[in-house]
């Protein structure tokens, strides 16, 4: 069985540090960068091509559904896209091309469980 990949895009360092965690002890692999600018954020996911890409809304000096719109209209990767924010903006994430939508705070066992169901 191959490792799935998993790319976080969260700029709270403690939220990143935990979800880090919490991912390698369920025997993913992860990558989490700390450069967040939009253009960087794209290039990472080309370059990667993570199975899922874990995103908050929120991000310093961008937004995470900006992001969104500009991965699902400038690549063609099969990577599953989950969006979580503090606010409840599913439908917004889901019209711009999201697979699904967590609202903060969720439990470590619906993000393993989305994952799990999106990676089959």
């Amino acid at each position: 069985m191959t490792q799935k990949k998993i790319m976080l895009v969260e700029d709270d360092p403690t939220m990143r540090s935990l979800l880090k965690t919490l991912l390698e002890l369920e025997k993913f692999q992860v990558i989490a960068k700390t450069d967040l600018q939009e253009s960087n954020i794209l290039a990472l996911v080309l370059e990667e091509q993570p199975d899922v890409l874990i995103m908050d809304v929120n991000l310093r000096g961008t937004s995470g559904i900006h992001v969104l719109q500009q991965l699902r209209s400038t690549t063609t990767t099969p990577t599953k896209i989950l969006m979580v924010s503090g606010q409840d903006v599913k439908q917004e994430c889901l019209n711009a091309g999201a697979d699904g939508f967590l609202l903060k705070p969720y439990m470590p066992s619906d993000l393993i469980q989305w994952i799990r169901t999106q990676t089959v």
